[in-house]
């Protein structure tokens, strides 16, 4: 009997940036906002294009790994010019969704498919097919 494991996914949403500014302030006042919102000793994962790339299965045992490990953990994905330098350093590790350059809403629809996976990987569910 395959065991049940339990996520709780929970979305935060910052405003979207507006004013002036060089992309590097826009960028700055954002990592502001973002790491405000991490909770103070919680793991953090910034979804950055140099982060690793993982394979399901890969995501399958860090999801068990997190879920046994941390009681708090935050999949962070950066404005459409990417994240500051202060926030992947906020992170405890970072991950690729792969090489490709995706929209936002397109980010958060293929990380929840992913954990989605990952946690029927866990669990013995037929969803995934190798």
């Amino acid at each position: 009997m395959p065991r049940e494991l339990c996520i709780n996914v929970t979305s935060i949403v910052l405003a979207q940036r507006k004013g002036g500014g060089s992309l590097e302030q826009l960028k700055q006042q954002e990592a502001v906002q973002i790491i405000k919102k991490i909770p103070r000793g919680s793991f953090s994962i910034s979804l950055d294009e140099r982060g690793k790339h993982w394979s399901s299965n890969d995501w399958s045992r860090q999801l068990e790994f997190w879920m046994r490990e941390h009681p708090r953990v935050n999949l962070i994905i950066g404005g459409p010019d990417g994240l500051a330098d202060e926030c992947r350093e906020a992170c405890q590790q970072a991950v690729a969704l792969g090489a490709m350059t995706m929209p936002h809403a397109l980010v958060r629809v293929v990380l929840i498919e992913q954990l989605y996976r990952a946690w029927t990987l866990l669990n013995g569910h037929p969803y995934h097919r190798d």
